[in-house]
């Protein structure tokens, strides 16, 4: 079979804000390559991050925010990391991503404007309107067309190789081989799983399955994050912001039940506001109701995503129609400080990484912050580390035809288990039920995925393994935290 062989130190497989702040800080001292499956940016998870990013506010101790992320990680997250978050994000944020790669950030007349989210206990998430992440990701993308960075666009990455080098497909499925003494797993989240999902299109999980491979641990892969207020009816996030500006979530008959579940109401963890949406759906619909942010600001002007998803009606009335869905996994490669997995060679940054930090719930407007600090970190140790480049092994093509249909179809078998099995509410028989049948699934899809060169098996092969090591870790935990949550069949 024909191929391609390009040689480089550090090889980042993914371009959202971890992949990018790891390739942009190893390409000061190293050879580096970016491939990602992304040909535009609406292909990043980062693109589609709406919120902000916390950072310390000016009135408050760091270990006031501290204290605010271990509070929503149900106190399973690792203090000391948290602290390295807390204590290097608010410069990372300053001098990287504001100074170097130029986000401009929402002021006020004494510097950022800053608004409040769930979990927070003080105003200190700096945004751009409600696109963040559209502001933070194409700032980044610009900066990388800058740099000495090599991008593969339209690449996926099928098979990672212990110590360094990848084989990748391009749009055409022809194989490419980049050898590499260190590779980065930066390939954002797990939205497919799940299928209902406040993640783009492509979000397969792919840098877990692959990490799981080739032998690193992975860690808290129960923890999956489901963002309460998502467009019931066309799957859109309406941001947390919303809530902070004083947007209400009430039940079909208006009226408010979230303070029976927590003193702080609509900005209760995420965990918390999630379950009692889902919960009080069973009796009806659930609406969010905007007309309090309508009232105190320009709507349009504030929050000009919503405003231009949302339809007239909805507009018209302030009451828009949620549901929760999934959104982030807090658990994923175990890394250290440095971004290193388990794995020589191997690291991992971003959501595809454990660094601690979460725990059994992420804190609202953290995750651009943690792919900040630890995509600085990982892309800085992975240069230091590089030594000679390892030569990926070959892949050969399968000449067996597949079954027509066959991805989409699993993908749709996937998609119903997980969401009816491990979705916000697990049972034991539910979970059991689910891994019969993701174990099954996954023989099925091995015997078309060996040496078979076709992206979309292989994107199949990585969201059935993710699916499968979300529920043996919820079948583990038999106590509810943060955003796992055990019930009785």
């Amino acid at each position: 079979m024909s191929k391609t062989l390009e040689e480089y130190d550090v090889v980042v497989v993914g371009s959202g804000v971890a992949g990018c702040t790891a390739a942009l800080k190893a390409t000061e001292t190293a050879e580096v390559a970016v491939v990602t499956k992304a040909s535009k940016p609406e292909d990043s998870t980062t693109q589609w991050a709406q919120g902000g990013v916390a950072t310390v506010a000016p009135e408050e101790d760091p270990g006031e925010f501290v204290e605010d992320v271990v509070e929503a990680s149900a106190g399973e997250a690792d203090r000391d990391r948290v602290e390295l978050l807390v204590e290097e994000g608010s410069t990372a944020v300053e001098e990287f991503l504001v100074e170097e790669v130029g986000v401009e950030f929402d002021r006020a007349d004494d510097g950022f404007h800053r608004t409040r989210e769930g979990g927070h206990s003080h105003d200190r998430v700096i945004h751009r309107g409600d696109a963040t992440g559209e502001a933070v990701h194409l700032a980044l993308l610009d900066s990388l067309d800058r740099s000495t960075v090599d991008v593969y666009e339209d690449h996926t990455v099928i098979d990672i190789q212990e110590g360094g080098g990848v084989v990748a497909v391009d749009e055409n499925e022809e194989p490419i081989y980049l050898a590499s003494a260190a590779t980065v797993l930066a390939t954002g989240g797990i939205g497919d799983v799940y299928g209902r999902s406040t993640n783009p299109p492509g979000t397969t999980g792919d840098g877990v399955a692959m990490a799981a491979l080739a032998g690193a641990e992975v860690k808290d892969m129960e923890y999956v994050q489901f963002h309460p207020t998502v467009h019931a009816e066309r799957g859109f996030l309406l941001s947390e912001a919303l809530r902070g500006e004083g947007a209400l979530v009430v039940d079909e008959d208006g009226d408010r039940f979230l303070p029976s579940y927590h003193e702080d109401a609509e900005l209760a963890p995420r965990d918390v506001v999630a379950n009692a949406i889902y919960e009080r759906s069973f009796d009806g619909d659930v609406y969010l109701d905007i007309n309090p942010v309508m009232e105190g600001l320009d709507f349009v002007e504030a929050f000009p995503t919503a405003a231009e998803n949302l339809t007239e009606e909805e507009m018209e009335s302030g009451l828009v129609p949620v549901s929760p869905a999934e959104h982030f996994i807090c658990g994923g490669v175990k890394v250290d400080d440095r971004g290193r997995t388990t794995v020589d060679g191997l690291y991992a940054a971003g959501e595809t990484a454990c660094t601690g930090v979460h725990g059994a719930n992420r804190l609202a407007s953290t995750s651009l912050l943690e792919g900040l600090v630890w995509g600085l970190r990982t892309g800085e140790t992975a240069a230091s580390e590089a030594d000679d480049p390892r030569r990926p092994a070959e892949v050969d093509a399968f000449n067996g035809e597949m079954p027509e249909g066959f991805v989409d179809s699993k993908f749709t078998r996937l998609q119903e288990t997980m969401w009816r099995n491990v979705g916000l509410q697990r049972s034991e028989e539910g979970l059991e039920k689910a891994r019969q049948q993701l174990q099954r699934l996954r023989g099925e899809v091995r015997s078309y995925a060996r040496g078979r060169v076709d992206s979309g098996l292989y994107e199949l092969r990585n969201a059935v393994l993710v699916g499968l090591l979300v529920t043996e870790a919820a079948l583990e935990n038999e106590e509810s935290r943060g955003c796992h949550v055990r019930v009785e069949a």
